[in-house]
C-alpha cells in the first residue's frame, strides 16, 4: 500500500514539472547588477555682475575657481552667455570673462560665446558648463530581508554600501564612464634602453649621489 502512494506522489510530481517547463523563470539580481556604479548629469554655472570697469577681484577669482572645478569634474565645454542687447558694457564683460578663462588655462576650443534672452540688457553675464557625479544610494531605504530563506539568492540590501562607499570616493566621477586618455610612451627612452641591452651596458638610469645636509636643506 506504502509502495503504491509512494508511486502515486512521484508521478504526479514529475506531470506537475513537465506541465510547468514552458514558464519563464526570472533569475535572481545579483548585488553587482543591483547596486552598479551610475552618473547622473549636473550644471555648474556662475552669474557675474556687468561693471563699467571691467571684472572684479572677486569675479576674477570666481572664474579661476570655476576653471578649476571643470578640470576635475568637467564636461564638453565651458559656456558663456551675455544678455542680448547691445548694451557695450555687457558685451566687455562677456569677452572679458572668455579672456579670464583663457588665462586659467582653458583652451579656446573648450570656450563658447552665446548670448541669451535677459530681461534686462545689463542681465548678469552666465559661465557654466556640465558636470558629471557618482550616484550614491540611500542605503538605510534599501529593502532587506534577513529571515531565513531556502535559496542561495543574494538578501536584499547587499552590496549597496560597498558601492555607496565606492561613488563617494571616487575623485573623478568621469571614470566611472570610461578610462582616461593615455599618453603615448616615450620611444625614444625605449629605443636607448633597448640599444644598451644589445650592447651589454646597463640600461638603467644613473643614481644621482646622495649629498650629506641634503635633506635638511630641502625641508626648510
Amino acid at each position: 500500500m506504502m509502495r503504491a502512494l509512494l508511486l502515486t506522489v512521484a508521478a504526479a510530481t514529475v506531470l506537475g514539472a513537465c506541465a510547468s517547463t514552458g514558464a519563464s523563470v526570472t533569475q535572481p539580481v545579483t548585488p553587482l547588477s543591483r547596486y552598479s556604479l551610475r552618473v547622473e548629469p549636473g550644471l555648474d554655472r556662475i552669474a557675474l555682475a556687468v561693471h563699467e570697469d571691467g571684472l572684479s577681484y572677486t569675479q576674477q577669482a570666481a572664474i579661476n575657481d570655476l576653471a578649476g572645478r571643470y578640470f576635475s569634474s568637467g564636461v564638453g565645454a565651458v559656456r558663456i552667455e551675455g544678455p542680448s542687447g547691445n548694451d557695450a558694457a555687457a558685451a566687455r564683460q562677456t569677452w572679458a570673462v572668455r579672456s579670464a578663462l583663457e588665462s586659467a588655462g582653458l583652451p579656446a576650443d573648450r570656450i563658447l560665446v552665446v548670448s541669451y534672452a535677459a530681461p534686462d540688457p545689463r542681465a548678469p553675464v552666465l559661465a557654466g558648463f556640465e558636470t558629471v557625479r557618482a550616484v550614491i544610494p540611500n542605503c538605510a531605504a534599501e529593502p532587506r530581508a534577513m529571515e531565513g530563506r531556502f535559496s542561495n539568492s543574494s538578501s536584499m540590501g547587499l552590496g549597496c554600501a560597498i558601492n555607496a562607499n565606492l561613488a563617494a570616493q571616487i575623485a573623478d566621477p568621469r571614470d566611472i564612464v570610461g578610462h582616461r586618455p593615455i599618453s603615448p610612451a616615450d620611444s625614444g627612452r625605449a629605443a636607448v634602453v633597448f640599444d644598451n641591452y644589445r650592447r651589454g651596458e646597463v640600461t638603467s638610469a644613473p643614481q644621482e649621489p646622495l649629498v650629506e645636509g641634503r635633506l635638511s636643506q630641502a625641508v626648510e
